[in-house]
């Protein structure tokens, strides 16, 4: 027979880390995720126990920022560069297994790295050359809210609210 359920989602051996709303009630909320940063750590350097608070991000967004065009001569390049580093770690493992040293090892070294290089370009231009200039830039991709809520478990809420108002209002430390 197996015991009832008792506890959170992923807290128990075999269960899997299921994900689960935020909890608490809200004492501050934030234009950027800075803000509640601060929020949170002017918390603690006044002893407020921060085990109770969260950071929530609201209305999230995925945000790409071009970076650049992208061509074929950096495409070449870049898989060049990264086919280099590849290439001189396996390089400088193979040589350090490398029985004759010297020579041998100087030799494994240079291998590695010209096969790194080629393999680099290559790799590169099949996936460049598969997008049919689909996608001719390079960018960054990141998830950013359009608020920052602060929650706090609720026994400790009242005196956060009070807290985080007196910084606001420049009263506070």
């Amino acid at each position: 027979m197996t015991a009832p359920f008792t506890g959170r989602p992923g807290t128990q051996p075999g269960l899997p880390n299921l994900p689960e709303p935020p909890s608490g009630w809200p004492v501050g909320s934030y234009a950027k995720y800075e803000e509640a940063q601060r929020a949170v750590d002017h918390l603690a350097d006044n002893e407020f126990p921060v085990a109770d608070v969260t950071i929530v991000g609201v209305d999230l967004m995925l945000v790409e920022r071009v970076i650049g065009r992208l061509t074929w001569g950096r495409v070449i390049a870049t898989g060049a560069a990264s086919g280099a580093w590849l290439g001189l770690f396996v390089g400088l493992v193979l040589s350090l297994l490398s029985p004759a040293g010297g020579i041998g090892g100087l030799g494994a070294i240079l291998t590695g790295l010209v096969i790194g290089i080629v393999f680099g370009i290559v790799s590169g231009a099949i996936t460049y050359g598969a997008s049919r200039g689909r996608r001719d830039f390079t960018s960054q991709s990141q998830i950013v809210a359009g608020r920052y809520d602060v929650l706090c478990q609720p026994r400790n809420a009242e005196k956060a609210r009070d807290m985080l108002g007196k910084l606001a209002m420049g009263t506070d430390g």
